[in-house]
């Protein structure tokens, strides 16, 4: 259920142990071929099928489309949080949802670039309430939830920037949304350092905006996606329902001593 289409009493009686999913994404350059709203568009389409799957299981928040895409500022349009700015104000929505009496609350991520601050915010939060054992404070990205079953072939392994993935789902919710995909090079995603992590923008490894190889394309491929990801997230909504309150693992199973 959304929260924005409830009235206050409505939400004050809602249990506290009910899941709540904040989607945050981005507003960001997608390469030439694929809109800004992409991340968005694409983890608004999850979250939606999601919430068909789980009916009243859950409470959705509004997407959040402001990210912390500073990486991509280079191309006209991108819009971007300051880092420090993005994990507060990212705290702050759960701490909303704390103060209103919830206990267990999922950050679900649609921008690769708000990985690693959705998993600040939630580490600092759980610090400032450390007295607690009975919070259940989670932080994912969508496409590490479910992986491709491989019942339909694809070029890619994992996800990357406005690619044979991403513009495969938008091919299949918006198609018309979606430019001259076909002739667009591949662009390596490794950096050679690996396994270190290389401190980089976009335009250090793509001066066309777009990482992997969005020729390889096909709606068929995105509704794929889009069913394994919606999947994902609709098992570990269920998985956050199904927590006892207090164990720190799903089937209480050894905790620290």
């Amino acid at each position: 259920m959304q929260l924005a289409n409830l009235t206050w009493p409505q939400i004050r009686q809602l249990p506290s142990s009910l899941p709540v999913v904040i989607p945050v994404a981005a507003i960001e350059q997608h390469g030439h071929h694929l809109p800004l709203v992409t991340d968005s568009l694409l983890l608004g389409e999850i979250v939606r099928r999601a919430e068909q799957n789980c009916g009243d299981e859950c409470l959705i928040l509004p997407l959040m489309w402001l990210g912390n895409s500073h990486h991509h500022l280079d191309f006209a349009g991108t819009l971007s949080s300051e880092p420090r700015d993005w994990i507060d104000m990212t705290s702050g929505l759960v701490s909303n949802m704390l103060q209103h009496g919830f206990q267990r609350i999922l950050i679900i991520n649609g921008h690769g670039g708000n990985d690693v601050p959705s998993r600040q915010a939630m580490f600092e939060l759980r610090q400032q309430h450390r007295q607690r054992d009975d919070l259940l404070l989670l932080s994912a990205t969508y496409w590490t939830l479910a992986e491709p079953d491989g019942s339909v072939p694809l070029v890619q392994s994992q996800m990357q920037h406005a690619c044979e993935w991403e513009t495969s789902m938008v091919q299949r919710i918006s198609p018309e949304l979606v430019g001259e995909f076909a002739a667009q090079p591949s662009v390596a995603a490794d950096s050679g350092f690996e396994p270190a992590q290389r401190a980089w923008i976009t335009k250090d490894r793509a001066p066309q905006g777009h990482i992997g190889q969005p020729a390889a394309a096909t709606p068929e491929k995105g509704e794929h996606l889009l069913q394994t990801f919606s999947a994902g997230l609709t098992d570990l909504v269920r998985k956050m329902a199904a927590w006892d309150g207090h164990s720190w693992a799903l089937s209480g199973g050894p905790t620290d001593s």
